[in-house]
């Protein structure tokens, strides 16, 4: 027979938050919820190999997969895990993705280029997976990509929890979109905080260089946050804070969901001008991140858990994006708040 609770497999990717995951569903279930018993392996020449020990035979199952790096390996483990569940009968198969990759690659920046998203939307949604679980796409439209269902949680509702908890008071906070494109996802945390906005416009001579920036507003004698989905090697981050500090700002902190952090972006955050830099744990961080004394984590299981939950049983997930929602799943990390 089928249990009566959801269940949740993981491949490698970004096993902490599957387990924490597991922990919070114990909690909200009453009863003891583990990972769902697997190997995900590679032979010799890196092919990548799945068993699952357990039946799953008519179970709604949940795979807790970020494609982040290395992205080909975890896309793969991703396609072979649904795949395996399929083949052994399970009711539905819903690929919880914190992390999408592929999303930079969203259209057609010039001549004879892929639309590597539309593609690796492809992939999933002819692997088996009937739903897919995300949060903050780097293009909200990718969604149109899938032929099946996408929900996109937002990490403002969690970011305006911390804010409000570490800040005190918004009275000199002013929220920064790093560039003109990320305005929409400055303005939505800037209303839940009730602060005022600026753009940090750039202008780049080529890819990956940044030639010119110029503050949009007046920063003066104000706490600048900035606000974006991915930070990568944080050199427009690091870039976009001093000019932020030179154009009278008091400090400057950054709010980030996705912290790709690859090639000296660590060593660039710790010799940065940001006071502090936050991220979400929807990939996970190595030892020198977390070391890190101006790089904090801010964990994204409560949400998920909360989402699986009202997926499994047919509710809304979209009164997650309510930050007065979140605050009673997030109340032992930020007691006291009023929202």
């Amino acid at each position: 027979m089928p249990s009566p609770d959801p269940k949740i497999i993981s491949g490698n990717a970004n096993r902490p938050l599957a387990k924490a995951i597991a922990r919070r569903m114990s909690m909200h279930r009453g009863v003891q919820v583990g990972l769902v018993d697997a190997r995900v392996e590679r032979f010799n020449d890196q092919e990548i190999f799945v068993e699952v020990f357990e039946n799953v035979r008519g179970e709604d199952m949940f795979i807790v997969q970020s494609t982040s790096n290395p992205a080909n390996d975890n896309l793969m483990e991703l396609l072979i895990i649904t795949d395996a569940l399929r083949r052994s009968s399970a009711s539905r198969i819903t690929a919880v993705i914190p992390y999408f990759g592929y999303a930079r690659q969203d259209r057609r920046s010039k001549a004879r280029t892929p639309i590597s998203a539309k593609l690796v939307a492809n992939l999933i949604a002819g692997s088996g997976v009937e739903r897919v679980l995300t949060m903050d796409l780097h293009a909200a439209q990718i969604q149109g990509f899938f032929d099946i269902p996408v929900d996109n949680l937002y990490a403002s509702p969690i970011f305006a929890l911390d804010i409000m908890h570490h800040f005190k008071t918004t009275e000199d906070v002013m929220v920064v979109s790093p560039d003109v494109g990320g305005v929409a996802r400055a303005r939505e945390l800037a209303q839940r905080i009730n602060a005022p906005l600026s753009i940090v416009d750039k202008r780049r001579e080529k890819a990956g260089e940044v030639s010119e920036m110029t503050v949009i507003g007046d920063v003066t004698g104000q706490r600048c946050i900035i606000v974006d989905d991915i930070c990568d090697t944080a050199g427009t981050l690091c870039k976009a804070a001093d000019v932020l500090l030179d154009a009278g700002a008091t400090e400057v902190h950054a709010y980030i969901t996705h912290g790709v952090l690859s090639g000296p972006a660590v060593e660039r955050i710790t010799k940065s001008s940001l006071k502090s830099l936050v991220v979400t744990d929807s990939i996970a961080q190595p030892q020198p991140v977390r070391d890190c004394a101006n790089i904090r984590v801010v964990p994204t299981a409560p949400m998920f858990t909360q989402a699986i939950l009202n997926i499994w049983n047919g509710t809304s997930v979209s009164s997650l994006f309510d930050t007065s929602t979140l605050e009673p799943i997030y109340e032992p990390l930020y007691p006291g708040l009023d929202v």
